[in-house]
């Protein structure tokens, strides 16, 4: 499996690991990967008692392959404590969620030490520091996953969350994690009152090619998975695109009056394989839980050295929760969450069939026998989260 077919996740949902009660509620909710948060989101006296509720949560995860585990940042005790306590824990998280990155060299030094005690987790860095920033592509090639940390950043820039001052981040993460094949996540929204600034940021940083989002309430979880997750209609468009430029014998062709050639049949394949991949893996329907170790971590010999699959007892089906559904949100203001979210027959998270690239759709691209150049692509809880 390549890169470009790896499961990317397009809906985090993060967690504090306050009480055992709150976590596993959580479960109830929507979201491609559910991330317990031993980090901002637990004061400094509750982290020892943090860590037993994150232990027991992962014994009780329905899908452990697409839960996640953030941890203190590597090289305070609190991170020799989370690591310990994964490294001892009978069920392991399919992916740990790193913080205050600086270099590759504490990616590569976690996965070793991880792998010592036959872990072998997908590793997403939080991309909130200059200095993570300004490493950022050697970060993203030894990463499985970016997020980036808004707060914490802007913090140290000295400036607003706001769209413009975090630009040039988010440029910078969308580039390198499409060079590596690495799963681009973006911030959350601390907006919670405002729907509509999440709906905006999410067609922003779709524009520019991230592939996920994450969430600090269950409200905001319909919103993302709508706009981000693998769309009925888009994939059927990638299949027409890869069989009207094969019919072109590899050239360009017009498909409903645009010209489409080599650049968009390969966007369109990447959208398709990307598609299977996370319909696989992470479809609300469970079918694909299991998998989730096919997409796991890179493993090449300048990254790691562990097999690809995350741990066994990780691999196990999703499970419905049969639990009430309530927020998780500490904050009482947090908005309550919406009354429906997705459900497995959602047409924005279907897969189609492979007959969408019928014959029929052949006959409706023509081939152009114009230069190639005429084929370019037309330009056409806050703290839980930093």
């Amino acid at each position: 499996m390549t890169d470009a077919t790896r499961a990317l996740p397009r809906s985090i949902l993060y967690t504090p690991a306050l009480s055992l009660d709150l976590v596993v509620k959580a479960w109830s909710y929507d979201a491609d990967v559910h991330l317990i948060d031993l980090e901002d989101a637990v004061p400094p006296p509750g982290k020892a008692a943090a860590r037993e509720v994150c232990r027991a949560a992962l014994e009780k995860a329905p899908a452990p392959a697409n839960t996640a585990v953030r941890i203190n940042p590597l090289g305070t005790l609190d991170a020799v404590c989370d690591l310990l306590m994964l490294a001892e824990s009978p069920v392991r998280p399919g992916i740990v969620v790193m913080t205050m990155v600086e270099s590759p060299v504490e990616v590569r030094l976690l996965r070793d030490i991880l792998a010592t005690a036959g872990a072998h987790p997908e590793i997403y860095v939080t991309l909130e520091t200059p200095a993570g920033a300004r490493a950022v592509d050697a970060i993203a090639e030894a990463a499985d996953g970016l997020i980036l940390g808004s707060a914490d950043l802007a913090a140290t820039l000295g400036v607003e969350i706001t769209w413009a001052g975090l630009l040039a981040t988010r440029q910078a993460m969308a580039l390198a994690c499409a060079r590596y094949g690495t799963a681009c996540v973006d911030t959350a929204n601390f907006r919670l009152d405002a729907p509509e600034v999440l709906a905006e940021e999410i067609e922003r940083v779709r524009e520019l090619g991230f592939h996920g989002k994450v969430a600090v309430h269950p409200s905001e979880l319909a919103t993302i998975n709508r706009a981000l997750r693998p769309d009925a209609a888009e994939l059927r468009h990638a299949r027409r695109v890869t069989e009207a430029v094969r019919a072109a014998d590899g050239g360009v062709a017009l498909l409903d009056g645009a010209m489409v050639g080599p650049p968009f049949a390969r966007r369109a394949r990447m959208t398709v394989e990307r598609g299977d991949a996370w319909n696989a893996r992470f479809a609300p329907t469970g079918a694909g839980a299991s998998a989730a170790g096919t997409a796991g971590s890179k493993a090449t010999d300048s990254k790691a050295t562990g097999s690809k699959a995350t741990d066994s007892r990780a691999a196990e089906p999703r499970a419905a929760d049969s639990r009430a559904a309530e927020p998780i949100a500490a904050d009482a203001s947090a908005a309550e969450p919406s009354a429906a979210e997705p459900s497995a027959a959602d047409a924005s998270a279907a897969e189609p069939s492979a007959a969408d690239a019928s014959a029929a759709d052949a006959s409706a691209a023509e081939p152009i026998v114009a230069d190639a150049r005429s084929a370019d692509p037309l330009s056409s809880d806050p703290e839980a989260a930093r």
